[in-house]
């Protein structure tokens, strides 16, 4: 089991190099942003929409169909169980409550516990025709229960045995499963086609700003630059572990509960004393190479520089954020 090619979520694709690859990563972090922050208060159009731009950058940036058929199929067949299953779930409205005890709890008891007799019928309400009999009973009696609706408007689309399906479901099963996708998928993306250099040099050059306020702009980006490339270190060790815990053919059935817990417990304390150990190493290495602050010892891995590409993408950008905030409202 190779888990740096099994689980290829988050990992950067080197080659082939695709029009992606090449825009600005200042320009892919905003439309990153717009993905995260669009679907808040949209409408469900607008979410199968950002769902189909998705869809349509990953096949026109012509990234090769053996990376993203592994992320985007899982991730689909995930989306289509939740769109399912809260499409039958109940739609959250309130239902009626009637409490148990009545309000006047003292009143009601005091009441007398047999009914007052019928009061007979004076015979001057037959003259106007207020008896039992009347027709006006008998009219009310012949009123259908329900009347022909002006519209073809049905609330409950399908109902059949314990499975309902009304208006509202139908829409929370879309804001959830197309959530679910624009989140995962799109942070996917922008990290199959940024390097982490390039991400944390973009974060750096739009907090520069903060340095105003005395912020440790260029510490934080060295950290996030070292938590990105330590990430590949802690799949090494975890697949090194699993290696040897699987050529040992272990018998898990025979140990039970008890001891096996103890077993995986020693190989979590293994794991965490080999993840310190290539920390300790990275430090080392920093220090025998003279690194003794950011500040002071600078390493730019890419220079930052608009292109007519890039303000091409900045301005869909601008246009997609327009309609957003005139027709993408949840009404």
């Amino acid at each position: 089991m190779d888990l740096l090619r099994s689980l290829p979520i988050g990992l950067y694709l080197e080659q082939p190099v695709t029009w992606l690859h090449r825009l600005d990563s200042r320009v892919k972090l905003a439309w990153l942003m717009t993905f995260l922050i669009a679907p808040i208060l949209a409408n469900p159009a607008w979410r199968l929409m950002l769902v189909a731009m998705l869809i349509v950058l990953t096949l026109a940036a012509a990234i090769p169909l053996r990376v993203w058929k592994q992320q985007m199929g899982l991730l689909m067949l995930f989306c289509i169980l939740v769109f399912c299953l809260s499409a039958i779930a109940p739609d959250a409205l309130p239902s009626e409550h009637q409490p148990r005890i009545p309000a006047d709890e003292l009143t009601f008891a005091q009441q007398p516990a047999t009914l007052p007799p019928a009061q007979k019928s004076k015979p001057w309400y037959q003259h106007f025709n207020l008896g039992s009999n009347s027709p006006t009973q008998n009219s009310q009696s012949e009123i259908p229960n329900k009347l022909p609706q002006p519209t073809s408007y049905s609330y409950v689309l399908f109902k059949g045995g314990p499975i309902k399906i009304t208006r509202k479901s139908i829409d929370l099963a879309i804001n959830v499963s197309t959530l679910f996708f624009t989140v995962i998928y799109s942070t996917n993306l922008y990290l199959l086609t940024t390097a982490s250099e390039e991400i944390t040099c973009a974060i750096e050059n739009l907090m520069s700003p903060l340095r105003r306020l005395r912020w440790p702009v260029t510490e934080i980006a060295l950290t996030l630059t070292l938590s990105l490339r330590f990430i590949p270190l802690v799949l090494e060790e975890i697949q090194n572990l699993v290696r040897s815990v699987s050529t040992r053919a272990i018998n898990w059935k025979k140990l039970g509960f008890r001891r096996a817990a103890q077993i995986w417990l020693l190989i979590a304390e293994r794991l965490l004393e080999n993840l310190l150990l290539r920390a300790e190493q990275i430090a080392s290495a920093m220090k025998v190479r003279g690194f003794t602050s950011p500040d002071r010892h600078r390493v730019e891995w890419h220079s930052l520089h608009f292109k007519i590409r890039d303000w091409i993408a900045f301005g869909c950008l601008i246009a997609l954020w327009s309609a957003r905030l005139v027709w993408g409202w949840d009404s």
